[in-house]
């Protein structure tokens, strides 16, 4: 009797699940992983985020931040052994593949916790009927109950479905692993525990063959483009169980050009991979995870699986829509007061970039403050971010420099106080018009080492801070804050320029036009290695030693770029025959 009210109590929620359809996002702002060099863009989560509400996909009131996972929860699944290395850096090194030196243990422990604590409070709310589920953070496939690995410290979905069974639910859950990569970790969990895991079916289409995994029905399509994909998949979903909740591990890493793929799906292709299996999960209560990806198109990917979930459409993202700059500008703007007179600023008045002109004290270009540079960085999240490195007592300091005027900020570490960020910048002329001209700009991580796989570049003391993208943003808002027609640097090595070119040029076209066609002869050499090269002459055009020259590069406010002079020569390893 108590087991039939209970699948009547599953339908009636079934059946309100089909007339509501609003996603629900989980996200929280420590959802960017706090390591830098591991593969992935750990601004994904937030990209995607700040995109859904730019582009108007979902509403704020949508958005729902989750709490941590407790241990009593974990502990359903995973060992003592396990739990016990959330706490060691040097077992979740391994996981992440880094050094334990540059790994925050604590930190980076909250952000597993808050991304599995979302997933098993995504599940409760479509188990009980609510919309589909997406988090932005989760599908740790790869965790045994005793073993993490590849990115995964311990088993999201594993951990979901043991406490979902805890709650009393009956009947058939599905996982669709849709990442590209097996879900060795989850099939582990369950086949460990297969009376508390209840009837658990797993299906997969992996680019990656590891062996036959127990209770798995396993595709495996290495090197498959969107038409075998999605014959595949329409098969899977044929054999797929009738579910009272599913998990879908809407993996980004399935793209084309994913270094650790091994499938070539389209954007298109992706999304329609999430569409079908939107229409096969027809009223039935659904709980979405990013899973992989490592490309700079992996938060497009997952963008795009919101939409397929929220509006049943592809979502044409706008040319030139960039996330971080458009977060950037409008909070610029919500910090920028009406103008009161012309020229006078009120006292709270950010404008467009770091601060304001308040009345004596020193000044970072005649126009800000330490104290109103340090709340700007607040503002944009930067301060929150170095924090989350393991650095305290942040402050800015501001003084004149031979070449320039000089930006620092500080911070205290393993009781020393260190240099973490440090810029120095002056108004140039070139022609009719004035830059903002960068002569030195460094961010550094100091408490961090180098890792075996990747050492230090050259000239660079110290691994950085992770956070290139927000300093070009602000240096143009500063730029454009000043009236200046944009924002120029002399790259000192090669990596600096490559780092910079998505918005940067170099003004003279020739040089463009080389820049350019060294890229295009060397550029599947791996960047550390390629920059070193440079740096030690080891690079030739035309059988000549190529000499690395640091001129001018500019990123203009209006958007024109230099128009490159095509460069005839070609560009080879000294000593190899490599192209």
């Amino acid at each position: 009797m108590f087991r039939t009210l209970k699948r009547q109590l599953q339908k009636l929620r079934r059946q309100r699940h089909r007339r509501e359809r609003r996603p629900t996002i989980w996200y929280h702002p420590d959802f960017r992983i706090p390591i830098e060099g591991i593969g992935l863009e750990t601004r994904r989560a937030d990209f995607v985020l700040w995109s859904l509400l730019d582009l108007g996909v979902i509403e704020p009131s949508q958005v729902e931040k989750p709490r941590r996972v407790r241990y009593s929860e974990l502990a359903a699944v995973h060992t003592p052994k396990l739990l016990e290395t959330l706490g060691d850096p040097q077992r979740l090194a391994e996981v992440f593949a880094v050094t334990a030196s540059e790994l925050p243990a604590e930190n980076l422990t909250n952000t597993i916790r808050l991304a599995c604590g979302a997933t098993l409070a995504a599940a409760r709310r479509a188990a009980a009927g609510a919309g589909p589920q997406v988090n932005l953070l989760g599908g740790f496939h790869h965790a045994s109950p005793e073993r993490g690995g590849g990115f995964s410290a311990v088993n999201d979905i594993a951990v979901a479905i043991r406490e979902l069974r805890k709650d009393g639910l009956l009947g058939q859950v599905v996982v669709l692993d849709l990442d590209a990569h097996p879900p060795d970790g989850t099939a582990d969990c369950v086949n460990a525990d297969p009376d508390g895991m209840g009837d658990v079916w797993i299906g997969s289409i992996s680019g990656t063959d590891w062996g036959e995994l127990a209770n798995v029905d396993e595709t495996v399509l290495i090197g498959a483009g969107d038409t075998e994909y999605l014959n595949a998949l329409h098969r899977l979903l044929e054999r797929m169980p009738d579910p009272v909740i599913a998990f879908v591990v809407a993996g980004g890493d399935v793209l084309a050009g994913d270094r650790f793929g091994g499938l070539n799906l389209t954007i298109e292709g992706v999304y329609q991979r999430d569409r079908m299996v939107v229409e096969g999960l027809h009223g039935v209560g659904s709980v979405w995870l990013s899973a992989g990806g490592y490309s700079d198109d992996a938060w497009r990917v997952l963008l795009n699986t919101v939409a397929a979930v929220a509006l049943k459409r592809h979502l044409v993202v706008p040319a030139g829509y960039d996330p971080l700059r458009a977060r950037f500008s409008r909070v610029a703007r919500e910090l920028a007061p009406p103008w009161d007179d012309g020229d006078l600023l009120t006292d709270l008045d950010l404008s467009l970039d770091l601060g304001f002109r308040p009345p004596g004290g020193l000044r970072l270009l005649d126009t800000y403050t330490p104290e109103w540079i340090e709340h700007a960085l607040f503002r944009y999240g930067v301060l929150e971010h170095i924090e989350r490195l393991g650095y305290s007592d942040l402050r800015v300091e501001v003084a004149p420099s031979g070449d320039g005027e000089r930006m620092r900020l500080y911070g205290r570490a393993e009781q020393a106080e260190h240099v973490l960020l440090e810029v120095v910048m002056d108004r140039l002329r070139v022609g009719d018009e004035s830059y903002l001209f960068v002569n030195w700009l460094t961010l550094r991580h100091p408490i961090a080492q180098f890792a075996k796989g990747r050492p230090a570049l050259p000239n660079q003391e110290v691994p950085g801070l992770g956070l290139s993208r927000e300093a070009a943003e602000i240096l143009a808002l500063v730029a454009k804050r000043l009236g200046l027609a944009g924002v120029m640097i002399h790259p000192a090595a090669f990596h600096i320029a490559y780092a910079s070119r998505t918005d940067f040029s170099f003004v003279d076209p020739v040089r463009q036009g080389c820049f350019l066609k060294l890229i295009e002869d060397l550029g599947d050499v791996p960047l550390g290695e390629l920059t070193r090269a440079i740096a030690q002459k080891q690079v030739m055009l035309d059988g000549e030693v190529y000499h690395w020259e640091p001129d001018p590069m500019a990123v203009r406010l209006d958007g024109t770029r230099t128009v490159p002079i095509e460069c005839t020569g070609t560009f080879r390893l000294k000593g190899n025959d490599h192209i």
